[in-house]
């Protein structure tokens, strides 16, 4: 009876190594999975600036790295489209979006630290620019905000008491011709005719006759 029971004991011993062998086996076939691909710790926001806005000269910049403060400035992007960084000098800023500026950043700054992760904030857009002249209070060089409009642009501007709202009128350049665009201001701040709101783009010229 004890040789039976011992028996038994060794061919349950042998099957449960089998079972192991075999589980070894079917982890060394297989695949491994491939790693994922780091991404970087970057954010790009700003109020009112659009996700494909390009960076130009004039522009003011917050840039933030979590939990090094020494690293987080606020600066202007230089007339060259660089800006002047702690660590990294001159950083090439112009001509790029927010986040493609945040992953360039995060990129060089990995040099130094394992894992900084980014914030890229446009706070001035003052690189796209449309002009008003003629009989306006403020005359010259305009920022242009995502969407402005020409009524948004003319009323920053102001009338002179010699405007004549029903004749002013845009200039803009296209495929390298400057085109005229009338804009009678009476109609379009009172909804009627056909006069519609136009959508200013950089390098626009309000003109009040």
């Amino acid at each position: 009876m004890k040789r039976a029971m011992k028996l038994a004991c060794l061919a349950l011993l042998g099957l449960a190594a089998v079972g192991m062998w075999a589980q070894d086996d079917a982890d060394d076939a297989a695949p491994a999975k491939p790693a994922k691909a780091a991404v970087p710790e970057v954010q790009a926001s700003g109020p009112g600036v659009p996700s494909d806005y390009m960076i130009g000269a004039d522009d003011t910049l917050r840039i933030s790295v979590w939990k090094e403060p020494d690293m987080s400035v606020t600066l202007p992007v230089r007339p060259d489209g660089k800006i002047s960084m702690p660590l990294l000098d001159d950083v090439q800023a112009a001509g790029m979006t927010p986040m493609q500026l945040g992953i360039s950043i995060h990129d060089k700054l990995k040099k130094y630290m394992a894992d900084p992760r980014v914030t890229v904030v446009v706070t001035a857009m003052n690189s796209q620019r449309i002009y008003v002249l003629g009989e306006v209070l403020h005359t010259g060089p305009m920022a242009l905000l995502p969407g402005m409009t020409v009524l948004q642009a003319l009323s920053t501007a102001g009338f002179t008491q010699f405007a004549n709202l029903k004749a002013i009128y845009l200039l803009r350049v296209q495929d390298g011709k400057q085109t005229k665009m009338p804009f009678n201001y009476k109609d379009a701040i009172k909804g009627r005719g056909d006069q519609p709101n136009i959508t200013l783009k950089p390098g626009d010229t309000i003109v009040v006759p």
